[in-house]
């Protein structure tokens, strides 16, 4: 294949374009999830797992041990793998700076939704009435509304598990866009799976996971964007050691 018939890596491309392929995405996501949040059907996909008596998933050794706390485990154990990528690299790809700040901005992910979480209103499925709980459903979109449960459910915490960890997509894409992708598609469906698992369990709505995905994937866009970002600690040339 000629040269000009392959994608070329976001390092070559011009800045721009891959700022606008990047707002466009972000953009785009945003509004296919106000549009799920608009049709309803968070409560109707709940119902599907739970009923009067809760949700009979929510202690089962698949989604709550093995999903819920192996996703907690696993998500240490990637911290720490790119911890120690980032003092010594592991493969060949961005400089040592850059490894760090990506570093920096996934921590701070793993730390933006649980603070939203801190104030949110909203309780969780399993907290609603109509499966055993106290609470009345009250759209997370009514700010400063009560539903009469605990509250400090919206968005989801655990999903942040994995959508933490899209920043490993912007650190590789402009030195080896083939891992970044196939880390880009490990992070989805991972975040899926741990949110299917917490849907599964009564913890959460779809909307919730798709929310944390979203807050995640803005804010590493704009980490990539910053005018003081990676764009700036790559400015000298070379990779990998620095």
């Amino acid at each position: 294949m000629s040269a000009q018939g392959r994608s070329l890596p976001a390092s070559v491309q011009p800045v721009h374009h891959v700022l606008a392929r990047d707002v466009a995405l972000t953009l785009l996501s945003l509004g296919l999830l106000l549009a799920w949040d608009a049709s309803g059907l968070d409560l109707a996909v709940v119902r599907a797992f739970g009923d009067a008596q809760g949700f009979v998933w929510r202690d089962a050794w698949f989604t709550r041990t093995l999903l819920h706390d192996g996703g907690r485990w696993l998500a240490w154990g990637v911290i720490a793998l790119m911890l120690a990528d980032a003092m010594q690299p592991l493969l060949a790809g961005p400089r040592r700076s850059t490894r760090w700040y990506w570093l920096v901005v996934m921590l701070g992910c793993a730390l933006l939704v649980p603070a939203i979480k801190r104030v949110s209103l909203s309780s969780c499925p399993w907290d609603l009435t109509e499966f055993g709980g106290v609470a009345a459903y009250v759209t997370h979109w009514q700010w400063g509304a009560a539903d009469g449960g605990p509250g400090h459910c919206f968005p989801s915490g655990h999903a942040v598990a994995a959508f933490a960890f899209f920043g490993g997509y912007f650190a590789w894409r402009g030195s080896r866009p083939r891992l970044a992708r196939t880390w880009l598609i490990a992070v989805c469906v991972v975040g899926g799976l741990f949110g299917w698992a917490q849907l599964a369990r009564g913890a959460h709505y779809p909307s919730h996971t798709l929310w944390s995905a979203w807050l995640c994937w803005s804010a590493c866009v704009l980490a990539a964007h910053a005018p003081r970002g990676p764009q700036g600690l790559a400015s000298a040339q070379g990779t990998g050691r620095s």
